[in-house]
């Protein structure tokens, strides 16, 4: 267990290499394009406006009795998304893309992951500046609920940094992963309520179905940002929600540090 712990340890210990190494890998990840940095916001941007286009002009989808308009409905949830799938994708290659400092004996590789989590949340922190801006469009301007925004990242973070030490080291030796991963976040993003309205759902009448959705816990970080946003919801409200969502984000990150431990020895001769 003391070998599981000294994992948060080296991230503690290693803070200012590991802000160093995020800024860097954010910089450097659009390089080699004129636009740079700026790709990095276009494409999710873009997504927006065709869910949008799709569901709020095409299929004329509503919010029901929420009253507000789709776009805002459909941001407040996609947003967190873009952050938990950017960062899973990261931490997952991380190791694979500096297998150069992953065979120098005396670099902390621990690190790594943290440093694509970090990078992508630069792109996160921008898109929440945005939604509140679009928000403010609308005349639904910042009060304190927007400070669980904070909570609600901190949540995503733990989370996927858990995924991400169990998956940067399973795919190493099993480099199928990252595909199965994109397949498996293709599906998720329909299985989460971001596109469809969970409150004008029929299935919102089939508790069972609703309790197996909800085991998804990027559910309770989607649904969270809409309460932040939209319901006007403290997450403290949903206490069994909440304390099962942290019960199973501490057992990921216990599981995905213990693989991470176990296999980290064979890293530098596997690559």
């Amino acid at each position: 267990m003391n070998t599981i712990f000294s994992l948060p340890m080296d991230i503690y210990k290693n803070r200012r290499l590991v802000a160093k190494l995020a800024k860097n890998d954010f910089k450097t990840r659009y390089a080699g394009s004129y636009l740079g940095i700026v790709w990095a916001f276009i494409q999710p941007v873009i997504t927006i406006l065709v869910y949008w286009f799709v569901f709020s002009v095409g299929f004329r989808s509503g919010t029901g009795n929420l009253g507000v308009p789709f776009v805002l409905y459909l941001v407040a949830g996609i947003v967190p998304w873009f952050f938990f799938q950017d960062a899973l994708i990261g931490g997952t290659n991380s190791l694979l893309e500096y297998n150069y400092l992953v065979k120098k004996v005396v670099f902390n590789i621990s690190v790594l992951p943290v440093v694509k989590i970090i990078s992508a949340m630069f792109v996160h922190a921008f898109f929440v500046l945005f939604t509140i801006i679009l928000y403010a469009a609308y005349g639904k301007f910042p009060d304190l609920y927007y400070l669980q925004i904070i909570y609600y990242s901190v949540c995503v973070f733990i989370l996927v940094l858990g995924l991400s030490y169990a998956t940067s080291a399973i795919v190493i030796f099993f480099r199928d992963l990252t595909q199965i991963i994109n397949i498996v976040l293709q599906v998720g993003v329909w299985l989460t309520p971001i596109m469809w309205i969970v409150e004008a759902s029929p299935l919102i009448g089939h508790p069972v179905i609703m309790k197996i959705l909800k085991l998804n816990p990027m559910y309770y970080i989607v649904s969270g940002y809409r309460d932040t946003f939209l319901m006007k919801t403290w997450f403290w409200e949903h206490a069994g929600w909440t304390v099962y969502f942290w019960i199973f984000t501490i057992l990921c990150f216990l599981f995905g540090s213990w693989v991470f431990k176990r296999l980290r020895i064979h890293f530098a001769d596997v690559l």
